[in-house]
Parts: structure tokens; sequence; C-alpha cells
């Protein structure tokens, strides 16, 4: 089984960048949520990008954001990809898909085979689904909070759209999951990180290594 593409969630600082860089992932992602604790401002998007400077693929994360605000990320950080972690329907990721030009991921909320069988509705809207474990009732983020699915709910998905794993991944359990589940992609963010929002770069290299192995 080929090892799974690499996404770190929520970089904001050029250090936590570097150490992205120096471990090889494939994406990089970038929040743009002002509720979350790894937000960045247009300012701060700019930089990375310069920094980064095509050397990892830039996803942006965005959450029920309203046109002018994906359109503002997308000129400061010349996003490569969009992610949709908010309740946006198929036909506005299909939307955003054809005004903007690039590739759409939709991040879906997981805790029973239901959650996984409604993934069908965004066949043919977007490029790529996150699987994710559901929030918590009345948690002021949708994702980066730490928490593990049932990861054998994945066996009953049988869409044609590519689909990547999420949620409570850290360097500790990540080939485990890569294993259990043959992931194409595996996104962290709150798994690499010694606070909220503080990206360890040690963590960042042991979860690369470890999603390898697996």
């Amino acid at each position: 089984m080929p090892a799974p593409a690499i996404k770190i969630c929520g970089i904001s600082t050029a250090p936590t960048l570097d150490a992205v860089i120096a471990a090889r992932v494939d994406y990089t992602g970038l929040v743009f949520f002002p509720a979350s604790p790894r937000n960045v401002t247009m300012t701060q998007a700019a930089t990375l990008a310069a920094r980064n400077d095509g050397r990892t693929r830039l996803v942006g994360l965005f959450v029920d954001a309203d046109d002018a605000t994906i359109a503002a990320a997308m000129q400061a950080a010349r996003l490569d990809v969009l992610q949709l972690h908010g309740k946006e329907t198929p036909e506005r990721a299909a939307r955003l898909r054809a005004q903007f030009g690039v590739p759409v991921w939709k991040a879906l909320s997981v805790a029973s085979a239901a959650d996984i069988a409604a993934s069908e509705r965004y066949a043919g809207a977007v490029d790529l689904l996150l699987f994710d474990a559901k929030a918590p009732k009345g948690a002021a983020m949708p994702g980066g909070l730490g928490l593990v699915f049932d990861w054998s709910l994945l066996a009953a998905y049988r869409g044609a759209t590519a689909w990547g794993l999420a949620g409570g991944l850290s360097p500790e359990n990540v080939a485990d999951a890569v294993t259990r589940t043959g992931a194409g992609l595996v996104d962290v963010s709150s798994g690499v990180e010694s606070a909220p929002g503080v990206k360890d770069e040690g963590r960042i290299a042991a979860f690369c290594r470890a999603a390898r192995a697996g």
C-alpha cells in the first residue's frame, strides 16, 4: 500500500512552516476562521505563502465563509486547495470550485454509518472528502479538537470520491490508522501541538515518519 499524502493543518509561524517543509509534507493548512487558535490573518497568510514558495501545496480552511473572505485568502496566499469545514452544501462547494478554479475538499463530521452514507451527496461536487470526528454539541470549532471516531465505519464507504482521514490523529496512532483504513491522505492539527495552536516541530517530524511507516 502506498504511503498516504500528509497534511499538517493550522500552520501559523515561519519556524513551523519550515518544519513542515523539512518533513516533506504534501499539504500545509492555513486556517481562516477567527474562532480558531490557529487562525491566520491575510497578512500572515501572504508571508507564509511567500516563504513556502510552492514547496508544499497550500490548503485554505474555511467555515461557512463568504465569497469575499475566500477571494481575499486566495489573493493573499495563492491557495492550491479550498477546504470547507462548515455546513456548506454540495451546490456551494461546486460553485466555489468553478469560481476559483482550484480543487475543493469537504470535511464531514462522522459519528455513525449514516454520516458516511451521507457523503454521497457530494459526489461530483468536490475533489476529496475529509472524514473527521464529530465535534461535541456546542463546541466553538468544528474540528481540531483531538477527537477520534470509529475508523471501522469507513469500511462502509463505497463512493468514487477520493477521501482522507482526520480527527485525533497523532504520531502515536497514525501508523495504525493508515493500516486499518487505507486512507489516501492523513490530516493532523492538534495531534502535533504542545498547546492549542502551538505546533511542535518534533511532533511534526514524528508524525510524518509514522504516517509513511504505516
